[in-house]
């Protein structure tokens, strides 16, 4: 974590203040805690990530075999206590960590794909901002690219493992953060540019949006989604097509650019093994306050 990214860090719970202790600084915070003095949160930040999950320990119970990886990689004896008291007060669920890990591969495999060279050719003509978030950053390709030419970077992911291949394109104004895009963790934070590629059916839409318009007091929200939304029992409850999905960011003060007030269909080729390739036709959304 750069040492910068702790001014605009909040506690994902209440959105106070954190206060950070360093247990090891090289280029970035290596590792270190994060504590919310009010809500008596803990935060770790191990292998250069803060994980801003309002309860470590609920984060943890879905992630059995991540939560060795974390013990392996910590250094500091007060974070393998932290970790290892975590640890002992889990009850472990389904384990998503082989999940992430895949997907996280997944992406790896699938960066050439036409969609986000149409993708940063979009972002290329926004002006330069600021302040910049992407909810849902993953292995951080579009995060990187705007890192090239805004003035401060974030990205967002519920993913450890995403981030973990993401930081290792290290720049000055760019970092990660594990947490989740409702939480808040920035707070009342204002961003000239925001960026949810492809997320729609992993947090709920209009939650998102409601969360996004109020990241936005003036400048774009960029996001996409193939609309594929039946995921059985972990479907969202609200799910938006294109026309509902541009009439509610109207409601939220967006205007629609010319370019996209259209439903577009850019492919998206995900590719799952040597064997097996999954094509989306998705959809390009650009809103201006």
């Amino acid at each position: 974590m750069l040492e910068s990214t702790a001014e605009f860090l909040r506690c994902a719970r209440c959105g106070s203040k954190l206060e950070l202790e360093s247990f090891e600084i090289k280029k970035e915070i290596e590792e270190g805690i994060l504590e919310c003095k009010k809500c008596k949160l803990v935060f770790p930040i191990i292998a250069k990530i803060p994980i801003l999950w309002d309860d470590f320990v609920n984060y943890l119970s879905s992630r059995k075999v991540l939560s060795g990886k974390l013990y392996q990689l910590a250094i500091n004896a007060k974070m393998k206590s932290f970790l290892k008291e975590s640890m002992s007060k889990t009850v472990f669920v389904d384990d998503r960590t082989a999940l992430e890990d895949r997907w996280s591969k997944i992406y790896q495999n699938s960066k050439h794909s036409k969609f986000y060279s149409t993708i940063t050719n979009h972002l290329d003509s926004l002006p330069k901002s600021d302040l910049v978030l992407e909810h849902g950053c993953s292995i951080g390709m579009t995060s990187t690219f705007l890192a090239d030419s805004h003035k401060m970077v974030f990205g967002i992911d519920r993913s450890f493992s995403a981030l973990l291949i993401a930081k290792k394109s290290y720049k000055e104004n760019l970092d990660y953060v594990v947490a989740d895009s409702l939480s808040s963790v920035f707070a009342k934070l204002q961003f000239n540019l925001v960026i949810a590629l492809n997320i729609l059916e992993l947090v709920e839409p209009v939650d998102l949006l409601k969360h996004i318009s109020k990241q936005i007091t003036s400048g774009y929200f960029v996001l996409s989604d193939p609309y594929d939304f039946d995921r059985g029992i972990n479907s969202v409850k609200k799910p938006l097509d294109e026309s509902q999905l541009r009439t509610l960011l109207q409601k939220f003060g967006f205007k629609i650019t010319s370019k996209t007030k259209n439903p577009s269909y850019i492919p998206w080729n995900l590719k799952l093994n040597p064997r097996a390739t999954l094509n989306y036709k998705v959809d390009l959304i650009i809103g201006k306050k």
